[in-house]
């Protein structure tokens, strides 16, 4: 039978052996510890991300990439052209998503996929309409939204902009400083704010996509390309048609592009429609919560809260905590 010696009866040279052989087995046992549960988070990470995805329908993109992690999701109130309205976001490592909430959160809908490497934050006081409010600037479009506390408006802030920080890091790029600009609500003007004449039910208000002005059918024939917003004209007003022609920011087809009143162009070219993230006038109206039949796949969101943040430290297998570890 082979008794264990005491480590205070061994040998100077044999103790450092049996010290080293200890620590080695503890390493492997962080090692081992901290696998497990990143293979965990992954698979858990992945349910997640389907389930995202699926809330969407087959209207929606697909959003599983292997190096995609949910950093949260939550409920916010945005600033939409009528009133204040409920949209669900979702924060990954490198993208925000957002859409409409139908039968009660279960099914969403209007998916739109931002990447954040092109937001820009800015914090703003509170306002008459909405309070815990700031602002996300993107390059195709630019709105303002709030959440329920200070907390937790703090908390999407910080975390959109830690999340924005490493990408641009990982990417090796700068931000961009080309930003959409926010269009001003329609309740915010009773009158055109070119011609001044006053909105009717024949008279119905437009939104100008380069300055954010609401204006009349009248004053937005005109349509014109704007890079950073879309390949495709859109609808401007006669003052911004009139600057960028005169920056020479038009080509010759864009002079003379018009659009009717329900914002198709009337040229014979190809059908060149408005954007789809771009709404018209009553397409936010429509956006209200509906009935579906459910699907079976709907049963993993029950478990979800309203407001959930995950943790976003398992984006990648970290060792350099081991010193911590093993001393």
């Amino acid at each position: 039978m082979v008794v264990r010696r005491e480590l205070s009866d061994l040998p100077p040279r044999h103790r450092l052996l049996q010290r080293k052989q200890d620590r080695n087995h503890k390493t492997d046992a962080v090692i081992l510890l901290i696998m497990l549960d990143q293979l965990a988070f992954t698979q858990e990470n992945r349910e997640r991300i389907q389930a995202v995805e699926n809330s969407f329908g087959p209207s929606g993109m697909s959003l599983i990439r292997p190096d995609r992690v949910l950093i949260g999701e939550g409920w916010l109130m945005k600033l939409c052209r009528r009133r204040p309205q409920p949209k669900v976001f979702f924060l990954f490592n490198d993208i925000l998503v957002y859409g409409s909430i139908i039968l009660h959160g279960r099914w969403h809908r209007n998916q739109h996929v931002i990447s954040l490497e092109d937001i820009q934050l800015e914090d703003l006081e509170d306002g008459v309409i909405m309070e815990n409010q700031w602002l996300i600037r993107t390059p195709q479009k630019s709105f303002y939204v709030a959440a329920a506390s200070a907390e937790e408006k703090r908390a999407w802030m910080e975390h959109i902009e830690d999340c924005r920080c490493k990408q641009l890091q990982h990417a090796g790029c700068q931000p961009g400083c080309t930003f959409a600009t926010t269009w001003i609500p329609d309740r915010a003007s009773a009158i055109c704010m070119r011609c001044s004449k006053t909105f009717r039910v024949n008279k119905r208000r437009h939104h100008c996509r380069r300055c954010g002005f609401v204006v009349c059918n009248a004053c937005s024939k005109n349509r014109a390309v704007i890079c950073h917003i879309s390949t495709k004209p859109v609808r401007v007003c006669r003052l911004c048609h009139l600057s960028l022609q005169d920056h020479g920011e038009l080509t010759q087809d864009e002079v003379h592009l018009r659009g009717d009143s329900d914002g198709r162009k009337c040229s014979d070219e190809s059908d060149l429609v408005m954007p789809e993230y771009e709404a018209t006038s009553d397409d936010e109206a429509n956006e209200r919560v509906e009935h579906h039949a459910p699907s079976n796949w709907v049963e993993c969101h029950n478990s979800w809260t309203p407001f959930n943040y995950l943790k976003p430290d398992h984006q990648s297998l970290n060792l350099t905590g081991l010193s911590s570890h093993l001393t």
